[in-house]
C-alpha cells in the first residue's frame, strides 16, 4: 500500500495538490449526511417524537427523494458557480440542517432538517467533490476520483465513533450541534482555503476541448444531448448497480443473518473485511481506470460483487460471510471510481455538474426504492438464495449491457 502511495498519488498531488485535497475533504464532509451517521441516533429521535418504525423511515425515505429533485435542479450550479462558492452553499444547507435536527421541537422541522442534510451532504457536497476530481485531473483522473472516493470510508471510520461518544455523554441532539460547527468553523474554512483560485469550469472545458478534436465532439453533450444518446441507457444500469444493491442488501442485513444463521460477532468480523477490502479497491481503482478508461473498467468492477452473490446462494457455511462482504467491498470501490470518471470521459467536463447530478439524482431514488423492494420479496418469502441469485443476474446483465455500451462507442455506434 506505501509502495502504492509513493508510486502514484504524487502524480495527482504534483497536478494539483489543493484540489486533489479539497475532493478528498468534501467527501469526507457529506458523512454528516449518509445514512451510516444518523442510523446512530435512529432509536432516540424516533422516541423523542413518538415515531413508529414506519414513521420514521417513511419521513427519512421521502427526504432523500426530496434531496434528489433538489440536486436534479441544483447540481449544476457546480458547472457555473465558482468552486468556493458552491461549497459554501453545499456546506451552509448541510450545517443548516444539522442545527434544525439538533434543535427540533417536532416532527415537522426534523423533516426539514432530514431535507437539508441528505441535500447539502449525500447529494451536494459529495457531488461537488466527485466532478472536482473527475474535471480538474483528465490526464490522471481514475487515480484521482479514486482519491476523493476514499473521503467515504474516512467518514465512515471517523463519524460514528465520535458520534457513539457524545450520543452516551450528552444525547442525540448535541452531536447534530457539533456537527454543524465543525462544519462551520473547520470544514467550511479548510475547503474554501484548497478551493481558492481553481480555474472556472468553462476555463477547464476550453482548454480540455482545446486539447483533440474528439475532446470538442464529447464537450459540447449537455444533459439533453445525454437523454438522447443510446449508449448513455446501456452504461446507466451498471452505475446504478452497486448503491442499489448495496442499499437492499445491508437495510435487511438482519433478515439475512437470521436465516443463514449468521451470529452478530461474525457478522462484524464480516464488515471489517468488507471495508478492508472497499478501502484496498479504492488503491486498484485509479491505476485501472487511467489504463483501460472507465468505460471498460465499469463491466469488471461488477464482476467481484457478481462472485459475492453467486457464493452467498450456493455455499451453506456461516464462514462464506468474510468472502461476500469482502467481494461486495471490492465492487463498492471499483464501481465507485469507474462511476465517477465515465461520464467526463464520455461527454467532457463543459456540463459535467449537470450529468453528473442528473445520474446522482437518479441513483438516490434507487437506493430509496431498493429496501422496499427487497422487503416486498422477504415478506413474500422469497428465500435469500433466490434473492442473491437474482441479485446476481441484474448484476451480470448490468456488466454486459455496459461492456455493449463500451463496444459501440469504440465502433463509433453508441453516439
Amino acid at each position: 500500500m506505501f509502495q502504492f502511495l509513493s508510486r502514484h498519488l504524487p502524480a495527482v498531488l504534483r497536478v494539483n495538490p489543493r484540489l486533489a485535497l479539497f475532493a478528498l475533504g468534501a467527501t469526507a464532509a457529506s458523512g454528516f449526511g449518509q445514512t451510516f451517521f444518523v442510523s446512530f441516533f435512529g432509536a432516540e429521535i424516533r422516541q423523542a417524537f413518538d415515531l413508529t418504525h414506519t414513521a420514521y423511515g417513511s419521513l427519512y425515505s421521502g427526504a432523500t427523494l426530496c434531496s434528489a429533485l433538489l440536486l436534479l435542479r441544483f447540481g449544476g450550479l457546480v458547472d457555473t458557480w465558482s468552486l468556493p462558492r458552491v461549497t459554501a452553499l453545499a456546506i451552509g444547507i448541510l450545517a443548516g440542517g444539522c442545527l434544525l435536527i439538533g434543535f427540533a421541537p417536532g416532527a415537522l422541522v426534523l423533516a426539514a432538517g432530514f431535507v437539508c442534510i441528505r441535500f447539502g451532504g449525500q447529494g451536494m457536497i459529495s457531488h461537488i467533490g466527485m466532478t472536482t476530481a473527475a474535471r480538474y485531473f483528465a490526464a490522471h483522473r481514475g487515480r484521482a476520483v479514486a482519491l476523493a472516493a476514499m473521503g467515504f470510508p474516512l467518514a465512515e471510520a471517523v463519524l460514528p465513533a465520535g458520534a457513539a461518544l457524545l450520543l452516551l455523554w450528552v444525547g442525540w441532539r448535541a452531536p447534530w450541534v457539533v456537527g454543524a460547527a465543525l462544519l462551520c468553523l473547520l470544514i467550511l474554512p479548510v475547503l474554501i482555503l484548497l478551493s481558492r483560485g481553481a480555474p472556472p469550469p468553462q476555463a477547464v472545458a476550453a482548454k480540455t476541448a482545446s486539447g483533440t478534436s474528439l475532446a470538442t465532439d464529447r464537450s459540447r453533450f449537455s444533459r439533453r444531448d445525454v437523454l438522447r444518446d443510446p449508449g448513455y441507457y446501456l452504461i446507466l444500469p451498471a452505475t446504478l448497480l452497486t448503491p442499489f444493491t448495496v442499499t437492499a442488501l445491508f437495510f435487511h442485513q438482519m433478515a439475512f443473518a437470521d436465516e443463514l444463521g449468521w451470529s452478530l460477532e461474525l457478522l462484524a468480523a464480516g464488515f471489517s473485511v468488507y471495508a478492508a477490502c472497499h478501502l484496498g479497491a479504492l488503491f486498484i481503482a485509479g491505476p485501472l481506470v487511467d489504463r483501460l478508461g472507465a468505460a471498460r473498467a465499469l463491466p469488471l468492477a461488477l464482476i467481484p460483487i457478481i462472485t459475492g452473490l453467486v457464493l452467498l446462494a450456493s455455499v451453506p457455511s456461516p464462514l462464506i460471510v468474510h468472502a461476500y462482504l469482502g467481494m461486495v467491498g471490492a465492487t463498492q470501490g471499483l464501481a465507485a471510481t469507474a462511476s465517477g470518471a465515465i461520464w467526463a470521459e464520455r461527454y467532457g467536463v463543459l456540463h459535467l455538474g449537470a450529468i453528473r447530478s442528473m445520474n446522482q439524482a437518479v441513483m438516490v431514488v434507487s437506493t430509496a426504492v431498493s429496501p422496499i423492494l427487497l422487503g416486498f420479496f422477504l415478506d413474500k418469502h422469497v428465500g435469500i438464495t433466490t434473492l442473491a441469485l437474482w441479485l446476481a443476474g441484474c448484476a451480470a446483465l448490468a456488466a454486459l449491457l455496459a461492456r455493449l455500451g463500451a463496444w459501440l462507442e469504440g465502433r463509433g455506434l453508441a453516439r
